[in-house]
């Protein structure tokens, strides 16, 4: 791991030099568990950095029932790749981009009525779990893994969830997968702890 941040300001010092006299956006992975502050980090960055963000949760295609795959399947099938792959290449090419996010005011497998609409800048941020996945890899310039002291992550989901039911923890046991077999913390370009 080349880089390490305490703090979002020398990150975006890193992401501003990097994007500097590119013909093309510079896309960053921001990665990691669920309420590790990938979301906030990324409005951070992007008031900064005056960056395109996407939503990660936007794509999720996991469904809304408890499945009984394993881990490996559910990292396969929790987020529409395909989906933010052609956003993603959109984007780079300096087009708009367009997609419905996933509904989770209604929480039943639909997608928003409103379509979502992106343009292109120079730095591009895609937040979200499984943001650095291998499949995204070619049009990822930068990874970096988000990471919350666990007391405070826990207390958050909590907040954020209620209770963590089966249905949250299918997902957990996910994460846990993806970034021990898939993404380790090893892979990752960058780590800030938040």
């Amino acid at each position: 791991m080349a880089h390490r941040f305490m703090d979002p300001a020398p990150l975006a010092e890193l992401l501003a030099a990097r994007a500097e006299g590119l013909d093309r956006p510079f896309t960053v992975a921001l990665d990691g568990r669920s309420a590790a502050g990938k979301t906030t980090l990324a409005a951070v960055l992007a008031d900064i950095l005056g960056a395109a963000v996407i939503e990660g949760d936007d794509f999720y295609a996991g469904g809304t029932e408890v499945r009984s795959e394993r881990p490996a399947d559910l990292v396969a099938a929790c987020i529409d790749w395909p989906q933010q792959r052609a956003v993603l290449e959109a984007l780079r090419a300096g087009e708009q981009a367009a997609w419905h996010a996933f509904d989770w005011d209604v929480f039943d497998g639909r997608s928003c009525a409103a379509l979502t609409v992106l343009a292109p800048k120079p730095i591009v941020i895609l937040e979200g779990v499984y943001s650095a996945r291998p499949e995204l890899s070619d049009l990822i310039d930068l990874a970096v893994f988000v990471r919350a002291d666990e007391g405070v992550r826990e207390a958050r989901l909590i907040a954020r969830e209620g209770q963590i039911g089966p249905w949250e923890r299918q997902w957990h046991a996910a994460e846990d997968y993806y970034f021990e077999f898939v993404r380790p913390l090893t892979s990752f370009d960058a780590l800030i702890d938040v």
